[in-house]
């Protein structure tokens, strides 16, 4: 069992940076690949970024590439989220989810979400 719980949102002005936080409880976090989705107002969820187990492959979705960066430190049980270039449109409810087995990059299926954290970005 993986209890998943993202930290780091709030308000900020377009441009600018916040770093996302998913911190895990369980001692098997380092099995599993990490994910960043988000979902806006009346939008599906969306896929941001990825990460393997190992920290030694990542995937990211075209709409962030260059701003974004997906990083794990397992010895802390926690991925993160660096968000630069912050645009209006980045406006999203972020939540992270875990994945075990083999590396597919984007694609799930996910075992365990975490409730997610409002990032709200102002033009």
């Amino acid at each position: 069992q993986v209890q998943l719980v993202e930290s780091g949102g709030g308000l900020m002005q377009a441009g600018g940076s916040l770093r996302l936080s998913c911190a895990a409880s369980g001692r098997t976090f380092s099995h599993y690949h990490m994910h960043w989705f988000r979902q806006a107002p009346g939008k599906e969820r969306e896929f941001v970024a990825a990460i393997s187990w190992s920290g030694g492959s990542t995937n990211y979705a075209d709409s962030v590439k260059g701003r974004f960066t997906i990083t794990r430190d397992n010895a802390k049980n926690t991925v993160y989220l660096q968000m630069n270039s912050l645009k209006p449109e980045d406006t999203a409810v972020y939540y992270c989810a875990a994945r075990y087995g083999e590396w597919r990059g984007s694609y799930g299926p996910y075992e365990y979400w975490g409730q997610g954290t409002q990032v709200t970005v102002s033009s």
